[in-house]
């Protein structure tokens, strides 16, 4: 199937303008749409049950508000015409839960692209790629801020452990990979009983051009994950979010967030 109808989350970070270029850059490769969203909450302390607030002090917060959210929209319209995307770019301003629009809207599209989520974004905009990649049901690429090279998939690299979030990931990321993919299947220790050598030739039938690495469980997996992302450079890492739960994940320190966090290249997440 492939890739015609892309959304991007836009709040005006770094991070979200990187995303915005790969998705761009994805686009004109492909022949596909874009649709960027700027997702964003009320002030809660000017929600309506606030009554107690002075409405001198409420015009105020609105007017904060609002100066933010002209922000983001003003350096859309910057970015705008060096995209070159004509009528295949759109861009739109919805109100509600940020994860929650950005999870339900991906759901009509093709894949999610994202940027990478920082501590300085401002609160009424920000958005938790894992959490969407989680709730959606639909690829999620997050995009580091700073990321220029564009939305290049030459060569990807695939943690593989037989489960079924990586399974969704491999199948997600055969729309980028089939034409010109090359894949480093990355494993750590003895993940699965089920033989790679079946993995290797569904790749082969794709027409991918796959090798596989095999790495002991000398260091946690996250840390193998960004030592060989770092030594090889990749353009995109294929990543199952949470197989196990993800509240253990965060209890525990999983792998996928510290991947997020640490990451320098776009990572394809699939649950």
């Amino acid at each position: 199937m492939p890739v015609m109808n892309l959304l991007v989350a836009f709040n005006g970070s770094d991070a979200s303008i990187a995303a915005l270029r790969y998705a761009a850059s994805l686009a004109k490769q492909r022949g596909a749409h874009v649709t960027a969203i700027l997702a964003h909450t009320a002030h809660e302390v000017i929600d309506r049950r606030s009554r107690w607030i002075p409405e001198e002090a409420r015009a105020l917060l609105e007017a904060a508000n609002s100066e933010i959210l002209a922000e983001v929209t003003r350096r859309f319209e910057e970015l705008r015409p060096a995209l070159d995307l004509g009528d295949a770019l759109d861009f739109r301003d919805e109100t509600g839960r940020v994860d929650t629009l950005l999870s339900e809207g991906a759901r009509y599209y093709d894949m999610l692209i994202v940027g990478a989520r920082a501590e300085s974004d401002d609160a009424h905009v920000t958005h938790h790629p894992d959490r969407i990649a989680l709730q959606s049901g639909r690829p999620v690429i997050v995009v580091p801020a700073g990321y220029d090279a564009g939305a290049q998939h030459s060569h990807a690299a695939l943690a593989w452990d037989g489960g079924r979030a990586a399974a969704r990931a491999l199948s997600d990321s055969l729309r980028l990979l089939e034409a010109d993919g090359r894949v480093s299947v990355l494993t750590v220790g003895k993940r699965t009983s089920w033989p790679i050598a079946d993995l290797m030739s569904h790749l082969d039938r794709h027409g991918v051009e796959a090798v596989h690495e095999n790495f002991p469980t000398t260091h946690p997996v996250a840390q193998t994950l960004l030592s060989y992302c770092e030594r090889h450079d990749p353009s995109l890492l294929v990543l199952g979010a949470y197989e196990h739960s993800k509240f253990r994940e965060d209890f525990l320190g999983g792998v996928t967030a510290e991947v997020l966090e640490k990451i320098k290249i776009p990572v394809l997440l699939s649950h």
